[in-house]
């Protein structure tokens, strides 16, 4: 493993999904999935979303589309989190849906939808809950 590339997988891995989500998938990783979770950092993270080609938003746009075409409901809502976290909006998220749509189908743009406004769910009760906890 290349640690240096590791370790920039990593800063930019929290950066765009959070530490508690990263923290979270590290310390649940056992000898049998550590090896992923080395890899997808090293290589996903620290290679790929590292590159000058790209900004980060439009590396999430391009993610939410692969993603909802790929039907993999927990990776998309981890990503419209993080896409949102890389300063892309609601609306934005919300056309490459309505792209998916027309070169996927339907189905996986409907799901897609309904996923996101989870995530955006989630997200303003923990705004909340984080609002009531600065008051108290």
């Amino acid at each position: 493993m290349n640690q240096e590339l590791f370790e920039q997988g990593l800063a930019t891995r929290k950066a765009v999904l959070g530490d508690d989500y990263v923290e979270r998938s590290l310390a649940g990783a056992d000898d049998f999935s550590m090896p992923m979770q080395e890899m997808v950092t090293q290589y996903c993270w620290g290679d790929v979303w590292s590159r000058p080609g790209l900004e980060r938003a439009q590396r999430s746009l391009v993610n939410l589309g692969m993603i909802s075409a790929l039907n993999r409901p927990h990776e998309l809502k981890v990503h419209v989190r993080g896409a949102l976290n890389n300063g892309v909006s609601k609306e934005q998220i919300q056309e490459v849906f309505l792209q998916v749509a027309i070169y996927c189908g339907a189905p996986a743009a409907l799901e897609s939808f309904r996923l996101a406004r989870e995530v955006f769910a989630e997200m303003d009760a923990e705004a909340e809950a984080d609002t009531e906890v600065a008051r108290a």
